[in-house]
């Protein structure tokens, strides 16, 4: 009963990472667009920005290794069970693929508030991988670690240079509202919506990859 439990518990954990690590990279893209026009002399924030979206991708793939590992695709999860929707939902008032790019581009205050959703969303991030580290479900998986281990290394520079950017242009840095908004929302994820998924028997599975229609070569895999 255990080892289904702890299955159970990495297929609903690695389908939740799997779908945020693709939302991310994508996402990222758009942020990118932003900087470039914004900050077209600022070339540390941007190779800073780019390494986060490679670092994304690569994370979606090393995930995505896992699950062929498995024999199995990922659940479909949608962006109920995304943070960083859920925060841009909250913080902007529309979902990311609805977030208007040449807006944010223009406004000062969108651009800041959007650095900000970013910094401490991947926060966020690193302190639930921190957790999941120290789980024995997950280190009764050794793929699973390893994976891990390389997102705990990547994570500080994904919040870092929207901090450093903060700092530096003398913008506020989290404001204790969107600190609140954070915290409910990874309360809400940890405590309804992922416990939905796992006692959910009847959550279909996705039949293709999200990344199958991409023209961007792949990221070099993990090793079994």
């Amino acid at each position: 009963m255990f080892s289904a439990f702890r299955r159970r518990y990495l297929d609903v954990l690695a389908s939740i990472y799997i779908y945020n690590e693709h939302r991310g990279y994508t996402s990222i893209d758009r942020v990118l667009e932003a900087v470039r026009v914004r900050c077209p002399d600022d070339h540390v924030f941007i190779a800073a920005i780019e390494k986060h979206r490679a670092d994304e991708r690569k994370h979606y793939t090393m995930f995505r290794r896992w699950f062929q590992l498995q024999g199995k695709m990922p659940l479909k999860v949608d962006r109920a069970l995304g943070h960083i929707d859920r925060f841009v939902e909250i913080a902007f008032g529309r979902t990311i693929d609805d977030l208007d790019t040449q807006a944010v581009i223009h406004s000062d205050d969108l651009f800041e508030r959007l650095c900000r959703v970013i910094m401490l969303t991947e926060m966020r991030g690193m302190k639930q991988v921190d957790a999941l580290l120290k789980s024995p479900l997950v280190k009764a998986d050794p793929v699973m670690v390893r994976i891990f281990k390389i997102v705990e290394k990547d994570e500080p520079s994904h919040w870092q240079p929207y901090q450093d950017w903060l700092d530096r242009t003398g913008r506020p840095q989290a404001k204790w509202t969107e600190k609140l908004t954070d915290f409910w929302i990874h309360r809400e994820l940890l405590f309804l919506k992922i416990p939905l998924v796992f006692v959910n028997p009847w959550t279909p599975r996705r039949t293709d990859w999200a990344d199958e229609r991409e023209n961007e070569p792949a990221p070099r895999p993990l090793a079994a």
